[in-house]
């Protein structure tokens, strides 16, 4: 490569990187101020200054924006719940599980407008949207092998994967904004209730 060329791949990263935080910066401030469920991709490139054919070539849809501004709390979160994994590796599994849970209704308390728009999608198939995603695969991997760790001792009846996908759709916005704002359940009463509604209370 010569040095024309290095310059020029230079140039276009940097482009790159400033349209990238041109786009957070400008979907952070309309997400403060209209909530996420209320902006649309367009109103994002409007406000970025940018036309929507780069803000597209970036991000396919809201759901990917969202991921992207919640990277690092993703990271967290994870580092959160392998240290809680850690620290109680001679914990039943029953007792690791109800920490991972806890853990992770806490971060949806305090992340829940990104979180609702990490799960959301523009495609029609907004389910499977949701189930592909990085957060709720490698959540789902962790609930599997714990719910397989109970099963192995007997306590909980199969299948792991069917009860972590059941879990993971009760934990998502859409029930757990139901159950806080028309039900009224605190987070610790909506924990409570998914233990007992599946059946973790006896372990």
């Amino acid at each position: 490569m010569n040095d024309t060329e290095e310059n020029q791949g230079r140039s276009e990263r940097r482009d790159a990187a400033e349209n990238r935080q041109r786009i957070l910066d400008a979907a952070i401030r309309l997400f403060e101020h209209n909530g996420v469920e209320q902006v649309s991709m367009n109103q994002i490139a409007t406000e970025a200054k940018i036309g929507p054919g780069t803000l597209y070539r970036r991000y396919r849809n809201k759901s990917e924006l969202c991921l992207d501004l919640m990277k690092e709390n993703i990271v967290i979160l994870f580092d959160s719940i392998e240290a809680h994994l850690t620290q109680n590796r001679t914990a039943p599994a029953s007792q690791r599980l109800k920490g991972v849970l806890t853990l992770f209704i806490r971060f949806r308390e305090k992340k829940s407008q990104l979180l609702t728009g990490v799960e959301e999608s523009t495609t029609s198939n907004r389910f499977r949207s949701r189930t592909q995603s990085p957060l709720y695969v490698e959540l789902h991997q962790l609930l599997v092998g714990l719910l397989d760790e109970m099963t192995a001792t007997g306590q909980t009846p199969p299948d792991s994967v069917f009860k972590a996908d059941m879990l993971l759709m009760a934990l998502s916005s859409d029930s757990y904004s139901f159950q806080k704002e028309e039900r009224g359940y605190s987070s610790e009463k909506f924990l409570e209730q998914i233990w007992l509604t599946f059946n973790f209370h006896g372990v």
